[in-house]
């Protein structure tokens, strides 16, 4: 099911393409609607005919109205596109400037600085078929003024659904596996594409950023299984090659004992040594090893060290 795209009502095109009125326009107004308004009254003091009054009040009336409706600013940022009698004037601010109040009419605002998009694609099948949510972000800004007002209806929808139809189609081209590791592969291929589509409309992609992506929660305990499963393998693997290399250094080791029995014994005669001076060890040997290396006398004396001294006797 495609997530609808719920656009800030302070963003609509028809709310944009009001005239807006202004600070200043709205000063200059009043302050002839005074001018008038204070004239009438001394000339009606002054005895002055009442149409003479009546035309003078209608004069100022029509240029404080004619400011209030012709006198229009434009924000650094943005400018405005101005038609007359319907067909392109041309593009207005920022700044100060005026239009031909009922002749001229300002079809839209046009905002040049970066906007931000967020966007997303719930339950799209992947290459592998498998349903993923990804979430992202877009950056652009709009180039062309001319072409955003007059080559589409509404730039900011057409770029939304542009964008989450670029989203749909990358996913289902790459793999489950690609998708979470390769995001920075996925975020070039989304601006090419979404720039390709949005430049006849005056419009340039600066990047798009992969936010979030969501995969069933079956398919998360089963790849988390996977993984768990991989580094038993590896710990196994790593065990058997240690396994390998003590015996590659046992072997070595031997070769220096092939010849030399009188070593091999006095080696065998440590070991024992050092595991029959811990206190409570027992250490069982084969009783040919201790005919040969005559270790019966070493375990009798290893055991008379360990016991107690026999005091002398007194005479």
């Amino acid at each position: 099911m495609n997530k609808r795209i719920k656009l800030d009502p302070k963003l609509s095109p028809k709310e944009l393409t009001t005239n807006r009125l202004n600070g200043v326009a709205i000063t200059v107004a009043t302050f002839f609607y005074l001018i008038g308004a204070l004239g009438a009254i001394l000339m009606s003091q002054a005895a002055i005919p009442d149409l003479l009054i009546g035309g003078y009040v209608v004069v100022f009336a029509l240029i404080a109205t004619y400011v209030l409706l012709a006198l229009k600013i434009a924000a650094q940022w943005e400018k405005a596109v101005v038609l007359r009698f319907g067909k392109y004037r041309g593009l207005f601010g920022p700044g100060l400037y005026w239009i031909v109040p009922i002749v001229d009419t300002i079809a839209n605002w046009i905002d040049h600085r970066v906007m931000v998009t967020p966007f997303s694609a719930e339950k799209t099948l992947t290459k592998d078929t498998v349903p993923v949510d990804v979430d992202a972000v877009l950056f652009w800004m709009v180039w062309d003024a001319e072409k955003a007002a007059l080559e589409v209806e509404d730039y900011r929808v057409a770029i939304a659904w542009a964008a989450q139809t670029a989203l749909r189609e990358v996913i289902g081209q790459m793999d489950l596996a690609d998708i979470l590791v390769g995001r920075a592969r996925m975020d070039a291929d989304l601006q090419k594409i979404i720039d390709e589509r949005t430049t006849p409309w005056g419009v340039t992609v600066q990047s798009v950023e992969i936010r979030d992506v969501v995969i069933p929660q079956e398919l998360e305990d089963t790849m988390s299984r996977q993984a768990q499963a991989e580094r038993e393998r590896q710990a196994r693997v790593i065990l058997g090659e240690s396994e390998k290399q003590i015996a590659h250094s046992f072997s070595e080791a031997s070769q220096a004992y092939i010849d030399n029995p009188t070593a091999l014994h006095l080696r065998a005669m440590n070991m024992l040594f050092e595991g029959l001076k811990e206190k409570g060890a027992m250490v069982i040997v084969p009783s040919s090893a201790v005919d040969t290396m005559n270790l019966g006398g070493l375990s009798g004396m290893v055991a008379l060290g360990q016991s107690s001294p026999i005091p002398p006797q007194e005479e």
